[in-house]
């Protein structure tokens, strides 16, 4: 970091190499062709090898393992941390609660590593990569190593798709409101051929680790979309560095959002670098001081060379196949891109692939759940306002600590937007690139649609490529702005990025105690997966189970708290009678099982669905009634089956005994 980036670079600059020296500065080598002798050329061997740039610090060869010994130190205490760590200490705050103090300060050691190579040209690039590397392992390998099982009820829910279309070879009959995945099966389709490849049984054996491949996977394409603004490693790693400082979202989990959003990042790191090689191509276009690019000039060829453009379009079919959300920001993104007039012959021809394929797949294969969902899509195009509002009503009272995390949420997202901004004001170069196009290109879809109150941050999500890179040119630069002393403009960025991190953890770690699992919970639902036979219902009181859709194509599922505002009303008022009309529907062939869980409990708790104590007052409804008997209890899971009393006889006798 250091201090902001000058902002008068020469008109009709469209990439900037930051690290380019002055002709004040002393050379690194000797001039070429002169070979200096006797006295001369021992003064030569005393000299520096490496060039002093403006602002930076610079470390003597000697003191360059300062910041090689942080990075292996830091994970070292990060690693001995893990084995302090008590899960049942997580409370309101999650993960954050169970963390020993040796986890926060290995934290903080990778950071001001991380900046100390930063400030060090003489440093090589991999120290930097290798820095990165190491906040992804600290951030999203924690809760992998910590945990017995897969963590989040949607990767289970996922794993359990990839199972039935396993099962099934394709499209799962039978598949209830879970027939939207068949509609878009790219990503679970790719893990059944994965499973069949390797002969692995299922994807619970890599799923847990899918956030740091899913992290690590997007090293690629950000750093070949930073390239096209910038050659210097500085901002290049800058920006890559607060990239995953920031994501606090959480998308990253075993989903078809991950996936499809490491396409998009692809697909428009390939679109920019195009844009970046005709840019260069162009007469007059090279920047003073900035490196040649080394691509050759193509004078007549102004768009796409076939392979790059077939490659794209496989892209961009991924994409289109596997999330529905995805295919609209990419198409917004392309959009947002073609709007400068020298960008179309390279953009236009993706944008009309884009929409071709997303409008014949809504139309064709993804066209049931279209036509049901388009009376609600057509009334989030009327309120917009409505859009970044949750879309669910609470009966209980959010915790405390979790009404704190989401404002430190949203006040972080609103920093880095701000901050993005204010580099935009600052530095007259990156106007004339296309970040601000990027920063403002998911704001067409969170207008639109409400996507289940979450489209605020899938917004975020997607411009938080360009914002990190714009934060980077505030709080990564060569060149001061402001006549401060070089260890205050030092210290004033190592706090931001602290900051920011601690944002990410809040937002990242803050519901851990309902996203984690223990082994009752994950035995508990495993038995109503393995042992009722074909037509059973499975009812919880929410729908953080750890595979409560296994099987799903065989069996019925019931989420209370998913049901009308009056029925859930009804559950509070009488849960005994609530239970008993739910899981006595006539259309159910099979057993009925109700499964309660410490996690539903958590989440009832921690998120307001319900009052805190839902679960607890629905367990003692059924423990006190003889309809409902007990087949599974331990200490965090408990399964009751459903068995109603005919002619002096429970149903079911037989199934389900332990």
């Amino acid at each position: 970091m250091i201090e902001p980036m000058r902002g008068a670079e020469p008109e009709g600059t469209e990439m900037v190499d930051q690290q380019t020296t002055g002709a004040s500065d002393p050379p690194a080598h000797p001039p070429a062709g002169t070979r200096p002798i006797g006295r001369t050329r021992r003064l030569l061997r005393r000299l520096p090898r490496t060039v002093h740039l403006p602002g930076a610090v610079h470390l003597p060869g000697r003191s360059g393992w300062l910041i090689r010994a942080a990075l292996p130190i830091a994970l070292g205490l990060w690693l001995v941390s893990l084995s302090g760590v008590h899960l049942e200490r997580m409370g309101a705050l999650g993960l954050l609660q169970a963390l020993p103090p040796l986890f926060w300060v290995a934290v903080v050691l990778l950071t001001l590593g991380f900046v100390a190579t930063l400030r060090a040209p003489q440093v090589p690039h991999r120290w930097a990569a290798g820095y990165v590397v190491g906040l992804i392992a600290v951030i999203h390998a924690t809760p992998s190593l910590l945990y017995p099982s897969l963590r989040y009820s949607w990767a289970w829910k996922h794993v359990a798709v990839i199972d039935a279309m396993m099962r099934h070879n394709g499209a799962v009959p039978g598949s209830h409101n879970m027939d939207v995945y068949d509609q878009w099966p790219g990503f679970f389709q790719l893990n059944a051929l994965f499973l069949r490849a390797t002969g692995l049984h299922s994807a619970l054996g890599y799923a847990a680790w899918y956030p740091v491949l899913a992290n690590l996977l997007l090293l690629a394409p950000l750093l070949l979309i930073y390239r096209t603004f910038t050659r210097d490693r500085r901002l290049l790693w800058g920006g890559v560095w607060l990239y995953f400082a920031t994501a606090w979202v959480g998308q990253d989990y075993f989903a078809p959002q991950a996936f499809a959003y490491f396409l998009f990042l692809t697909v428009l790191a390939l679109v920019l670098r195009r844009l970046a090689e005709l840019r260069a191509a162009s007469p007059g276009a090279e920047p003073a001081g900035a490196r040649a690019v080394s691509q050759p000039p193509e004078p007549r060829r102004r768009g796409w060379r076939p392979a790059p453009f077939v490659l794209l379009m496989v892209l961009v079919a991924a994409v289109v196949c596997s999330h529905p959300l995805t295919p609209l920001m990419m198409i917004s993104f392309l959009l947002m891109l073609s709007l400068p007039r020298r960008n179309r012959r390279v953009v236009l021809p993706v944008l009309a692939g884009a929409v071709a394929m997303t409008f014949l797949w809504n139309a064709t294969v993804a066209r049931p759940y279209i036509s049901a969902n388009l009376n609600s899509l057509v009334a989030a195009l009327s309120s917009p306002d409505q859009n970044a509002l949750p879309s669910l009503s609470r009966l209980g009272t959010t915790a405390h600590a979790q009404v704190l995390a989401s404002w430190v949420d949203r006040g972080m997202t609103v920093t880095v937007f701000l901050l993005a901004v204010l580099a935009l004001l600052c530095h007259r170069w990156t106007r004339r690139t296309p970040l601000p196009w990027l920063l403002v290109a998911p704001l067409p879809l969170l207008l639109s649609n409400n996507y289940g109150g979450e489209m605020i941050f899938r917004a975020y999500l997607f411009a938080l490529p360009a914002a990190a890179f714009l934060v980077a040119t505030l709080l990564v630069s060569t060149r001061p702005r402001l006549r401060l002393r070089s260890w205050i403009a030092a210290a004033l960025s190592t706090a931001v990025m602290l900051a920011l991190l601690a944002g990410l953890f809040v937002g990242y770690y803050g519901k851990e105690s309902m996203n984690y699992f223990t082994a009752d919970e994950v035995t508990a639902t495993r038995y109503v997966a393995d042992v009722p036979p074909p037509g059973s219902l499975v009812v919880s009181v929410t729908g953080d189970l750890p595979g409560g859709e296994m099987r799903y194509d065989q069996r019925q599922r019931i989420v209370l708290s998913q049901g009308s505002l009056p029925d859930r009303r009804e559950l509070l008022a009488d849960p005994k009678s609530a239970l008993e009309a739910t899981m006595s529907d006539p259309r159910v062939t099979g057993p009925a099982y109700l499964v309660l869980t410490r996690a539903q409990a958590v989440e009832c708790e921690l998120t307001g669905l319900f009052p805190a104590d839902t679960v607890q007052r629905v367990n003692d409804a059924a423990a006190s009634a003889p309809e409902f008997v007990p087949v599974y209890s331990g200490h965090d899971a408990i399964v009751y089956r459903y068995a109603p009393v005919v002619d002096g006889a429970h149903l079911y006798p037989e199934i389900g005994q332990p």
